[in-house]
């Protein structure tokens, strides 16, 4: 186990900012790559939102989503441009001021020299009072952690460096098991005893992926629990299930 592991559940919230994401111009990609992240490290990423550039709603989620879950990751809206105003939503969300940072314009010229601090990099150089710089191994300037918040970039290779950057400081929940089954019966076949089966397993989650476009139609099952000898038991009944649906379907 990590030094930050925990024998309790550690939980995430994410929140991606951007009207070009809700616009469709931009296509996400950040979200896959922050559940990857969070389950190499066994924590639980629970609820994503997407919201536009919008002051206020900056405030309100990032609100109701630091105080629910472990952590808060947010993406987007940190750039030089006068759209890019998540520092200014953060810093309303916590109640402090949003200044000029010295150590940001370092941060922004160490990794560059002849960098002049024009009024575009000077905004990204805003940090809400008492925040606490995130490296930008890209670009040099420096994503932002307020308290339990966790402000990255948009552009998912400086995000992905962010997120490196912090992970070996995140606390580490417990560790989840996986199992998957796949069979040549639809969804329709199995959902019943699957639903019994997951009252009978209430600390495995179960879950039922239908794969079409190929030659054969295939449903895949896939259980996750940190109970190991639950999930293999599940694991068995649910192999046992497709067995009977495959049965039956053969003798129609």
């Amino acid at each position: 186990m990590s030094k930050n592991s925990t024998n309790e559940r550690v939980t995430a919230g994410m929140l991606v900012i951007g009207d070009e994401i809700l616009s469709g111009r931009t296509k996400d990609q950040n979200i896959g790559t922050v559940a990857d992240f969070c389950a190499d490290l066994n924590i639980d990423l629970c609820e994503v939102r997407v919201i536009a550039d919008e002051i206020p709603e900056i405030v309100d989620a990032v609100n109701a989503l630091r105080t629910k879950f472990t952590y808060l990751f947010t993406t987007g809206g940190i750039g030089p441009t006068h759209d890019d105003i998540t520092a200014d939503g953060i810093a309303a969300a916590f109640g402090v001021p949003l200044n000029v940072d010295d150590r940001a314009i370092k941060m922004m010229q160490d990794r560059f020299t002849d960098y002049p601090m024009n009024e575009g990099r000077l905004r990204m150089a805003r940090i809400p009072e008492g925040g606490e710089l995130i490296p930008n191994t890209v670009s040099g300037a420096p994503g932002i952690k307020m308290d339990n918040v966790y402000v990255m970039a948009g552009v998912p290779k400086i995000m992905q460096g962010m997120f490196e950057a912090i992970a070996p400081t995140l606390k580490t929940g417990i560790e989840v098991f996986s199992a998957s089954c796949d069979s040549q019966v639809g969804e329709s076949s199995l959902s019943e005893p699957l639903a019994a089966l997951q009252i009978s397993y209430p600390t495995v989650k179960i879950g039922s992926y239908p794969q079409m476009g190929s030659d054969h139609y295939m449903t895949q099952i896939v259980l996750r629990s940190s109970d190991k000898s639950s999930l293999d038991e599940a694991t068995q009944k649910v192999r046992e299930i497709i067995a009977a649906a495959t049965q039956s379907k053969l003798k129609i």
